[in-house]
């Protein structure tokens, strides 16, 4: 039985999976966490040098080391996941065990110190496997739960509501963080706490999407395959069908390689404002929190403008606007030109985000039960570009011994991004004349 497309309800249910979710973004990849992780191996290690497990590393370099391979972990796994969850109609069950495998972790954040720093590491690298995994899931509901007129501006409802719950969860630890003292606790325990509101923030309310959102429609047909045969092989056929997808087949490459440059600055920035502008913590969550809210406006204005323009348009205009960014973060010098800089990318974070989902769905195939697989491809792309950028930014950043040097190899990546989405929108073009004129 086919879901009803844009019930209120139910999309207002998938949107408040964002609303919760987003709490691990804000607070473990991009304000608290990664400050409080620079802090402690910068104060009590020369160099910021830490042992993982009897080898060496820099201390950012691990950190993005440990998330690449979480994500590296998740690029393995999901192609097969998914098309196991399409084939028993189980797409919810594998969105509450990856959630929870992510907010479990974020409360073994709490007990993250130099003396069980192993442990914190792997909790950190579980997390963001929790919350990749999760996403998939979350992402292949969309052409489920709205029609292709309706999935841009749903694709933008719940960013805005991820933006926006995230920033309420930013407030909640703000309240910790600065009041410490107040509070009669330590600057180092009011950032484990923030990770265990993180880790309830996460799971209570994804109980909502969890209630609400439809199981998913079994797609295995009269096969008799065991699950993972069938899940392979449904798999394998889904990866023929995206080869016939003119469009999609052109988009998954400009995808990936923007991907690359959005994802890890995205990732990377909380450390580089920390370690290269020496930015306390505090100007260190005020300027995330702008760029949250920024981002709700962003999001909102790139909707609209591909309402107008279209899809590959405005995204060709949003990661134009990347590379210029991406560009200019080689030259900042101080906490005022990050300010700036941070503003910018608030703008167009939200928007390349939204944009680059509800166009993959309106690339696929519409009316079809299995969207799992095809959104695996999606986030395997995805996933596999955080993977690249993460480990080019970290050896970069190892052999030069500048951060600076690895944002400008990232442009790259932004550059060849752009090209090929104006190369799709020449062939988008095209195919539009051709189809006029047999009119």
């Amino acid at each position: 039985m086919m879901q009803e497309k844009n019930n209120k309800k139910t999309i207002w249910a998938w949107a408040m999976f964002d609303w919760a979710n987003q709490s691990y973004n804000m607070v473990i990849t991009s304000t608290i966490f990664p400050a409080y992780y620079v802090g402690i191996t910068q104060d009590k290690n020369p160099g910021g040098m830490v042992n993982f497990f009897g080898h060496r590393y820099v201390n950012t370099v691990l950190s993005n080391y440990v998330l690449g391979a979480s994500y590296l972990l998740i690029v393995i796994l999901l192609p097969i996941l998914t098309s196991i969850a399409d084939y028993k109609g189980q797409k919810k069950l594998y969105l509450q065990m990856f959630t929870w495998l992510g907010s479990l972790a974020c409360f073994g954040l709490f007990f993250f110190q130099m003396k069980t720093f192993e442990f914190g590491m792997i909790c950190f690298g579980l997390a963001s496997v929790g919350y990749c995994g999760g996403f998939v899931f979350y992402n292949s509901y969309l052409p489920q739960i709205a029609t292709v007129d309706k999935q841009d501006a749903v694709s933008a409802k719940g960013f805005i509501y991820g933006f926006a719950g995230s920033i309420v969860v930013q407030v909640l630890c703000f309240v910790f963080v600065l009041g410490h003292k107040w509070l009669g606790i330590t600057e180092e325990k009011s950032a484990q706490i923030s990770f265990l509101i993180v880790a309830l923030w996460w799971i209570g309310f994804s109980l909502i999407p969890f209630y609400l959102l439809p199981k998913g429609v079994p797609n295995a047909g009269s096969h008799q395959y065991n699950v993972f045969t069938g899940g392979f092989k449904e798999l394998a056929k889904v990866w023929k069908k995206v080869g016939q997808l003119p469009l999609l087949k052109r988009f998954l490459p400009a995808f990936f390689f923007y991907s690359v440059g959005v994802q890890t600055i995205m990732l990377v920035a909380a450390n580089f404002a920390a370690k290269e502008l020496k930015m306390p913590d505090d100007d260190l969550i005020t300027i995330i929190l702008i760029i949250q809210v920024v981002a709700i406006i962003g999001a909102a204005i790139t909707a609209k403008a591909s309402e107008k323009f279209g899809n590959v348009k405005a995204l060709s205009v949003v990661v134009a606007i990347w590379c210029l960014i991406c560009a200019g973060v080689y030259f900042i010098a101080n906490a005022n030109e990050f300010y700036v800089a941070a503003g910018i990318v608030g703008l167009v974070m939200g928007g390349v985000q939204s944009l680059s989902r509800s166009t993959f769905s309106k690339f696929i195939p519409p009316n079809i039960p299995d969207t799992a697989s095809y959104f695996s491809f999606y986030d395997v792309t995805e996933k596999l570009s955080i993977v690249v950028g993460l480990f080019t930014f970290g050896f970069v950043e190892a052999t030069t011994g500048e951060m600076r040097d690895s944002a400008l190899v990232l442009d790259g990546f932004f550059v060849l991004g752009f090209f090929l989405l104006l190369s799709l929108l020449f062939f988008q073009a095209k195919l539009d004349t051709q189809e006029a004129v047999a009119a």
